[in-house]
């Protein structure tokens, strides 16, 4: 079964929902979307317990790739009243009803970093790589990163991630709480899918029940977090430092930043 870039694999009480843009997995609205419905159609499906959340080829997702110019014009596009469909989407995932693991290989980067941090769970290899580079692209973090990440790891830890945009490995992912659990790159997939089982073998009405209570209203959390951000992202998009912070980026340098 495929849903756009989403294959979905499911293997008795599991499902593993697999990102197909290789090797970087850039994320859009659309992969968003086909991620939302993949989700929505697991929590329809009585037989599915857990979802498993991974990706193909060489990054878990490298976030929005800002030199694409068709997605450039898209953002050009936007406006501070029209939000940003994204996140429209994004809020779909927080919604999934049922467990999710994100086995994380390479890069989670930016707006691909809030995608491993709102499942459940994270299951990582060494060279897994968290940043929440915002700051170094001139602009604010978005994907509900600002409400998640330090319900994680604390936020003095978040505040050091967010304002340095520092690069976090799988090791130190570790020690600090945000992965769960860590494993090499041969067996990220099998271990990612044991864990699932873990959870999968216990009775489905207690899971859900359970886990609705820990969650508790976080896609209106989400919702309410990614408007704020959106504006500001939109704000500091109009900005010369954020056109500095692209061009730094991608030419691996730090920004000459003027602070307008």
């Amino acid at each position: 079964m495929k849903i756009g870039d989403v294959a979905i694999d499911k293997l008795g009480h599991v499902a593993v929902l697999e990102i197909q843009r290789p090797p970087n997995n850039f994320f859009d609205v659309d992969l968003i979307n086909a991620l939302g419905d993949a989700f929505e159609a697991m929590d329809r499906d009585p037989e599915v317990r857990v979802l498993v959340l991974a990706a193909q080829g060489k990054n878990f997702c490298a976030g929005a790739n800002f030199g694409d110019r068709s997605e450039q014009a898209k953002r050009a596009a936007r406006t501070e009243e029209s939000g940003n469909p994204l996140y429209t989407a994004a809020v779909r995932l927080f919604a999934c009803k049922k467990p999710v693991i994100a086995a994380v290989h390479g890069a989670a980067v930016g707006g691909g970093f809030g995608l491993a941090v709102m499942p459940d769970f994270r299951i990582v290899t060494p060279d897994a790589r968290f940043t929440a580079n915002f700051v170094k692209l001139g602009f604010h973090p978005g994907f509900a990163l600002t409400l998640t990440l330090a319900k994680l790891i604390g936020q003095q830890k978040a505040n050091l991630m967010f304002l340095t945009g520092q690069r976090v490995d799988g090791e130190t992912a570790f020690k600090w709480g945000l992965a769960d659990r860590i494993t090499t790159p041969e067996k990220l997939r099998e271990d990612a899918i044991a864990f699932a089982n873990e959870i999968a073998e216990n009775a489905p009405l207690a899971l859900l029940s359970v886990r609705a209570t820990l969650r508790g209203d976080i896609a209106a959390l989400a919702k309410q977090q990614t408007d704020h951000e959106y504006i500001e992202q939109y704000r500091l998009q109009q900005t010369e430092d954020h056109r500095e912070g692209v061009r730094a980026v991608a030419e691996r340098r730090p920004g000459n930043f003027k602070g307008r």
